[in-house]
């Protein structure tokens, strides 16, 4: 069996210990390098080759999210934080799984598994140019302190509050971003109707003269210069 290359990355030595003790226990890991700080990470990454790194985020000097940043072609990526506020900006960097100290053994072994998974060749399948693209179902979200996972078919619209959005689902969730940023993040039913609205296409139910209705009955005025859009995408 081919061994996982991993280092890790810590600037806590009892953090790094409990690593190296829970990698010693994995028979598929092959321990390169146990670093103080993400400098260390980027000397060991110019000189071997690497297939996994479990990395801190909260280091000295350079953080591991912006050591992330930095990295044009890295390793599979498992982030041990204790930090669950920058879960968000991780997966959006592709990490492939996000540990929170204190972890077990057993939910190390899962994050590793998810690791092997990945480079177990999977069978080939056909599948259309639609599908091939296919955006995630769901995003996570930062709201009062908490990570929740939105699921893009609940939405119904986006709504720009000052500097902050309320997305508009069974409940209204408040979240810090602005309504161009969100926009990018969504797939391609997600549409912009006014300065201050985003619609969920699909929950569309009809339009009234300068309105929008949606399924739920929600009422949202069409801004002058988003009409043309908004009518193309019913064309399209």
């Amino acid at each position: 069996m081919k061994k996982i290359r991993c280092i890790l990355a810590d600037d806590e030595p009892i953090a790094r210990q409990l690593l190296e003790n829970y990698i010693a226990d994995m028979p598929n890991l092959e321990l390169v390098a146990s670093c103080k700080n993400a400098f260390e990470v980027l000397e060991i990454l110019d000189t071997e080759k690497i297939d996994l790194l479990f990395l801190d985020i909260n280091m000295p000097k350079l953080s591991g999210i912006s050591l992330l940043k930095t990295l044009q072609h890295k390793p599979a990526v498992i982030i041990t934080t204790a930090y669950p506020e920058y879960a968000i900006e991780g997966f959006e960097l592709s990490v492939t799984d996000y540990l929170l100290k204190p972890f077990s053994l057993e939910r190390f072994m899962q994050a590793v598994r998810k690791v092997r998974l990945n480079e177990t060749p999977k069978p080939q399948v056909i599948v259309n140019a639609e599908t091939a693209t296919e955006k995630p179902k769901h995003i996570f979200v930062k709201s009062d302190k908490k990570l929740i996972k939105l699921f893009f078919d609940e939405i119904n619209h986006i709504e720009a509050y000052g500097n902050y959005l309320k997305i508009y689902t069974n409940k209204m969730i408040l979240i810090s971003q602005t309504l161009t940023e969100f926009l990018s993040k969504l797939p391609a039913n997600f549409i912009r109707i006014h300065k201050s609205f985003i619609i969920n296409f699909d929950k569309l139910k009809h339009i009234d003269g300068n309105q929008i209705v949606l399924q739920n009955d929600t009422k949202l005025t069409i801004g002058k210069s988003y009409r043309k859009a908004v009518l193309a995408k019913i064309d399209a």
